[in-house]
């Protein structure tokens, strides 16, 4: 308890942000009051620090070493400042993209980040608007810039934020950058003896400089070039939502651009707004979150509905069934279709298609089937950036297609990390086509199935807040570790691979090395091609357990009916492995 209250007195001491300062002195006078609200609330803010990761960092906006805040930004910097002038010799002068979106605290996070880099003598090319994550990870390679940090924490709730990292090539950092970083974070003096420069002071001297239009310019431009055809009927009526994030002013001229000009916003959510008034959760995949596109659908007779992520790298989309009803469609389902695309309408030759390993296997299927490489790399999309570059360099092969589960897509190499508005006009492009030839896009997945086999996936989420959540989490993992799964939900267990130790022990008992780099994921893979992943997330205090299940599809057979007897066998999974897991 001393040690506690130590270390809360020590990081209040030191903290720059008077507002912060306030927020942790105000708890930490109920704790030593002997509240236990107020102790526990200590206990969560000093279980850190907020741990510096291959996602950057991301965590509840407040006081503490465990929270987002200016103290824990500046110290941040610094570490990453002091690395990149060690790994780069001409970092100070390439300097680091900034950007930021609307959350509460970005620009003020972003502004103490340049305001640091400047005192080091490092470029800061700062954004002089919220702008989406895709276009600062683009301006990282157009400005040739040694690194890239965006603010932002995507799609989580108005409370967090997070404070995101690229290497010189444009993708997120992976390791030993991380660790490189997080070494030098550990070494920065306390929040307020790290130095910055004014802006005013980094603006005279060339240290801080606007991030020019013409980049977003040439990002538009090269948009353009990344669909296949340029036909198809583009005349109807979409409707589009940002979720309150930065999303709508880029999104709606790319579609435009593109030849879709009916394209209407939902006026509540088009402005950015960090507090996300009008949703419970500002991503598109919870329940609710598309319910004022629906209504504006059904009120312009729209037959499609893009949405992103309030900082639109996620992409979602929702289309009209046989009923005239709206069904969004899960991420593999756009991930399928937008792959499936590119690769038998685009240029042939060396391709690569990609997507992380809790995505469905259709997308394998698909490649494997047309001669296209395929590979499945972890979570996350720095893993797929950064393998596409790694196969691009060995082989010459051209990289077509990425995606991942979770709403992330990108099309081609225009930007290292999830696009989704280089995902919204290509699928838009997709739908004008199937349209043209008198077809729906549930239509075209069907035709899918039908050369290529049904695969259904499902998940499973369970949220485990705070610091007692994510020790649960931990032994929840541990747990599993130390069970033996021989059949579940009636499938028998083919094999079990655990990405943390790097092996895949087979129901004969014999072990394979696998190449993947070790992750705290666990993959059961079950006899006639379904499989079960589990893994904590990255970026949410989850666990998520993911569930493919492969039917094949009968001589003359309905999608639909073959669909039926994929999803009584998740169901079967789903109550089978939760019972195993004993969540």
């Amino acid at each position: 308890m001393k040690d506690l209250f130590e270390r809360a007195r020590a990081f209040l001491n030191h903290d720059p942000d008077q507002n912060t300062r306030a927020e942790l002195s105000a708890v930490l006078e109920k704790a030593t009051s002997g509240d236990d609200a107020a102790l526990k609330d200590l206990r969560d803010r000093f279980s850190g620090p907020l741990e510096f990761g291959t996602a950057g960092l991301r965590g509840v906006i407040g006081a503490g070493e465990t929270r987002m805040n200016r103290a824990v930004v500046l110290r941040t910097t610094w570490g990453l400042g002091k690395y990149l002038l060690e790994q780069i010799g001409d970092a100070a002068s390439r300097g680091v993209v900034i950007g930021y979106d609307a959350r509460r605290m970005s620009r003020e996070f972003a502004e103490d980040t340049a305001a640091v880099l400047a005192e080091m003598g490092i470029v800061a090319h700062l954004s002089p608007i919220a702008i989406p994550t895709p276009l600062t990870a683009f301006a990282v390679n157009y400005l040739r810039a040694a690194a890239g940090v965006m603010v932002t924490a995507s799609h989580n709730p108005p409370e967090y934020n997070g404070y995101k990292v690229y290497w010189q090539n444009g993708a997120q950092i992976i390791p030993p950058h991380d660790k490189g970083i997080a070494a030098w974070i550990d070494r920065a003096a306390p929040a307020d003896e790290v130095a910055k420069m004014s802006l005013a002071d980094a603006r005279a001297k060339g240290l801080v400089r606007d991030i020019a239009p013409v980049v977003e310019r040439t990002y538009l431009d090269e948009l353009q070039k990344l669909g296949v055809r340029k036909d198809g009927d583009r005349s109807f009526a979409i409707v589009y939502t940002p979720l309150h994030g930065v999303g709508d002013r880029l999104t709606r001229i790319a579609l435009s651009e593109a030849g879709f000009t009916g394209v209407e916003s939902v006026a509540e959510q088009a402005e950015p707004d960090g507090a996300f008034p009008t949703v419970v959760f500002p991503n598109p995949e919870e329940k609710g979150a598309l319910d004022l596109s629906y209504a504006l659908a059904k009120k312009t007779g729209a037959d499609l509905i893009l949405a992103n992520d309030p900082d639109v790298d996620r992409l979602a989309v929702a289309v009209k069934n046989a009923s005239g009803e709206f069904v969004q469609l899960s991420g593999n389902q756009v991930g399928t279709l937008l792959g499936h695309y590119l690769l038998t309408q685009g240029k042939k030759g060396d391709r690569i298609a990609l997507a992380s390993i809790v995505s469905s296997p259709q997308l394998g299927g698909i490649a494997r089937a047309l001669g296209v490489r395929y590979e499945e790399t972890l979570t996350g999309f720095k893993w797929i950036a950064n393998r596409a570059m790694e196969i691009e360099k060995e082989t010459g092969a051209h990289f077509v297609f990425g995606y991942e589960e979770a709403l992330g897509y990108t099309v081609g190499p225009l930007v290292r990390d999830k696009d989704g508005i280089g995902a919204a006009v290509v699928f838009a492009e997709l739908a004008a086509v199937r349209r043209s030839e008198g077809k729906t896009l549930l239509d075209a997945l069907d035709d899918i199935a039908r050369e290529f086999g049904l695969y259904v996936s499902g998940q499973k989420s369970i949220t485990m807040p705070g610091a007692d959540g994510i020790a649960a989490i931990k032994q929840l993992m541990v747990s599993l570790r130390g069970k033996t799964a021989t059949e579940l939900g009636g499938l028998a267990v083919e094999s079990t691979a655990d990405l943390s130790t790097g092996v895949r022990k087979n129901k004969d008992g014999s072990t394979e090395k696998l190449s993947l780099p070790p992750s705290d994921v666990l993959v059961y893979a079950l006899e006639g091609g379904s499989r079960i992943i589990a893994r904590p997330s990255g970026t949410e205090p989850k666990i998520k357990f993911y569930f493919d299940v492969r039917e094949e599809m009968r001589t003359g057979e309905l999608p639909k009916d073959a669909e039926g007897r994929a999803k009584a066998k998740m169901n079967e999974l789903m109550a089978a492995f939760s019972a195993f897991a004993g969540v």
